[in-house]
């Protein structure tokens, strides 16, 4: 029984018949717990990071920073290289994976290869609960890297091709607010285990990341691959029963001529990356990679991996500063539902500015208190300044969990076509995780030799990237994936350059003779 019914429109304007069927919900929930497992990996690096017993057995520099009160200066306490390499080393593996993620997508499907990731998220989990020494643990994180390489490769694409155009904002956002639950889940954790006598609460932090490694396992298992991904494999007849099944009619044929065709020109092109620097794919290239570095240059994952860490640095003792790190996650899942109320009503447009006001002033109120409250000897905040940083902090995070945070997936998943989806997904990814590690290796160094200054440092990024919303990123709501060239890009002030017809023309000619046009 469908839950709703709308219309899907076609690349030629043509009005699908589709209804909002469960299948296709439930298909959305199982696949988006593939951000439940990277946000509980987010999450739970910083709480353990900050457990003396988890510093104790695998960083004991750290360690005795920590305890003896002779710190240089309070900024400096964590910093490390092999504390940041812990959390980066997930990342920089992921890059690596997205690589192979990109054929598997292509060549085995969408449905596989999220198994495949929930495979080295178990492996991954099963090294780093029972580690015995840092190589050990480095391994462990190495395989959850991968595990994200192709969960974060996979699900946007499948998120986005099995949701009817109506809803797709919303349904593709599931992933981020799994991500957003993963991270609040990790910091309950830590915050109960941290409390654990024995020294093994640690253990119990990363080993209960089986959870969602198991969900996505389960939910790859269960749901089915999208129509667009079957018939691209050449399984017309199954891709049109899938199709049936997701839409919820038995009167699928304008639709599925349309995949038929789509999936036609894609197999046309042979070199799918090489595709990607076509002039005509140009926008799409700039704005996924433009919005996957700035995304990271919100600073958002630097008070996201290292929450407790940060607080801890800013005075607050071990359980204020898990706890505070509990109330920031609580902050981020509940404004994600607002991202996920509001994307498809609003548009993406009005949530990444309206979040780039917000989230400047929040950084320099942080960096202002900072300046005047903790000094290299003193970080007494006192009440009221350490509640108002907290304050801010949430008011941060909120802002980011209804803009760049999802739409800095959804846009990319939504603006690519059919024929170089998803090498743009993998290139997406590729950034994303790119810039995670650099952010995740360097932020508790910056910490050390910016202070408070790092706040400053992200909020001139907040102001470079709202600009760059402001003049390129056109508005995407309720347009269908495959009309996005004459809807949006043709139309826009600066992109419509791109898009002329008689440019590609003159593109071929070019080539034939031997000559290449400047962008």
């Amino acid at each position: 029984m469908a839950g709703g019914g709308l219309a899907v429109t076609s690349a030629r304007g043509v009005e699908f018949e589709a209804k909002i069927t469960p299948i296709v919900i439930i298909s959305c929930i199982m696949a988006a717990t593939g951000g439940l497992m990277f946000g509980y990996d987010v999450g739970v690096s910083g709480g353990v990071t900050a457990m003396p017993d988890f510093l104790k057995k695998f960083f004991p520099v750290v360690y005795r920073k920590t305890i003896s009160g002779d710190l240089g200066s309070n900024y400096c306490k964590y910093d490390n290289q092999g504390l940041q390499l812990f959390t980066s080393s997930l990342y920089l593996a992921g890059l690596t994976a997205t690589f192979f993620a990109s054929y598997t997508t292509r060549r085995l499907g969408r449905r596989l290869t999220m198994l495949i990731a929930g495979v080295f998220f178990i492996f991954g989990v099963g090294f780093n609960a029972a580690a015995q020494d840092l190589a050990m643990l480095i391994v462990g994180r190495i395989l959850l890297g991968c595990g994200v390489g192709f969960a974060n490769q996979a699900v946007p694409v499948f998120l986005s091709e099995i949701a009817p155009t109506r809803i797709r904002g919303g349904l593709n956002i599931l992933f981020q607010l799994n991500v957003t639950i993963g991270i609040l889940f990790a910091n309950l954790v830590n915050y109960g285990t941290a409390k654990i006598k024995g020294g093994w609460g640690w253990r119990l932090s990363l080993g209960l990341a089986g959870i969602p490694a198991l969900l996505l396992t389960l939910g790859a298992l269960l749901v089915v691959d999208t129509p667009n991904s079957l018939i691209e494999r050449g399984k017309l007849e199954e891709g049109k029963a899938v199709l049936r099944k997701i839409r919820g009619i038995e009167n699928v044929e304008p639709e599925y001529l349309e995949l038929v065709e789509a999936s036609r020109i894609a197999k046309e092109v042979k070199h799918p990356f090489r595709n990607l620097l076509q002039r005509k794919n140009r926008p799409q290239l700039v704005i996924a990679v433009a919005l996957q570095f700035f995304q990271q240059f919100t600073g958002i994952n630097a008070i996201m991996f290292y929450a407790p860490v940060l607080f801890s640095t800013l005075g607050f003792k071990n359980d204020a500063s898990l706890y505070s790190a509990v109330i920031t996650g609580a902050v981020n899942v509940l404004s994600t539902l607002v991202s996920i109320y509001s994307v498809d009503k609003l548009g993406r447009r009005i949530l990444l500015l309206e979040a780039g006001v917000q989230m400047f002033f929040a950084q320099v109120v942080i960096a202002v208190v900072l300046g005047l409250k903790v000094t290299d000897t003193s970080d007494n905040l006192g009440t009221g300044f350490a509640v108002l940083v907290v304050i801010m902090v949430c008011t941060f995070v909120s802002a980011f969990a209804w803009s760049w945070g999802p739409l800095g997936w959804l846009i990319p998943s939504e603006t690519f076509p059919l024929e170089t989806r998803s090498a743009g997904q993998s290139v997406t990814v590729c950034i994303n995780l790119l810039f995670t590690f650099v952010i995740a290796q360097a932020f508790l160094s910056m910490l050390c030799h910016f202070k408070y200054g790092i706040f400053l440092f992200f909020s001139g990024w907040v102001l470079v990237m709202s600009f760059f919303v402001w003049f390129l990123v056109p508005e995407t709501k309720n347009i269908p994936i495959e009309e996005m060239t004459e809807r949006v890009w043709k139309k826009h002030w600066l992109w419509k350059r791109f898009m002329d017809d008689d440019q590609y023309v003159e593109d071929d000619l070019a080539k034939k003779n031997g000559h290449t046009y400047a962008l």
